[in-house]
């Protein structure tokens, strides 16, 4: 599963074994300052939708990329039974191609809450 924290003035994720191979990247580095939302999310599995590259197994696991064809464009690796967030992005701010990460994380919550401040300092 994933892993979140937040380093200065920006979001890592770090990717596990088998969500490198399907995401083709060991992690992902954005801004803080290119976060515009961030929900938790009890089900994430729910929250990815449209065409897709990765792999799913139906009512288990999404890890790739949703929203191929008609966007928004997510980064995906969720996981039924683990909560989640759902993090809405600025994409140009970014400098990534994803518009929303989509992520099961143990403590969902406690980050939710940490970034959630983060943006109402900044705003």
């Amino acid at each position: 599963m994933a892993l979140m924290k937040i380093s200065g003035d920006r979001l890592v994720v770090e990717f596990e074994g088998r969500e490198r191979m399907w995401l083709r990247r060991d992690g992902l580095t954005v801004p803080l300052a290119a976060v515009r939302q961030v929900v938790p999310v009890g089900q994430p599995l729910r929250e990815a939708h449209g065409t897709r590259k990765g792999l799913q197994i139906s009512g288990a696991t999404k890890i790739g990329t949703w929203g191929l064809v008609l966007g928004p464009r997510q980064l995906v690796a969720a996981y039924r039974g683990k909560p989640g967030l759902r993090v809405v992005l600025d994409r140009a701010a970014s400098g990534e191609e994803f518009d929303e990460l989509v992520l099961s994380l143990d403590d969902a919550d406690r980050l939710a809450g940490l970034i959630g401040a983060h943006l109402e300092q900044n705003r």
